[in-house]
C-alpha cells in the first residue's frame, strides 16, 4: 500500500493543483481505474499490468 500512495502522490499530485475536491477525486478515480489498473506494469505480477494479469488468471 504504501508503494501505491507513494506512485499515487508522485504520478498524480506532483504537479497537479486540483480546482476543488470534486475534480481531484475524479482525478484519482482515473488514476486509479484508467493507468495504474490497466497501463502501469508491476514488478509483483511479473511485469503485467493487474488487468493483464487477471485475465491470464481466469484463462488458466
Amino acid at each position: 500500500m504504501e508503494s501505491f500512495f507513494s506512485s499515487l502522490k508522485r504520478e498524480l499530485f506532483e504537479d497537479n493543483i486540483f480546482e476543488n475536491r470534486i475534480v481531484a477525486r475524479q482525478a484519482v478515480f482515473e488514476y486509479i481505474k484508467v493507468f495504474y489498473n490497466r497501463q502501469r506494469r508491476h514488478s509483483t505480477f511479473g511485469y503485467l499490468t493487474p488487468h493483464e494479469f487477471e485475465r491470464q488468471a481466469k484463462a488458466a
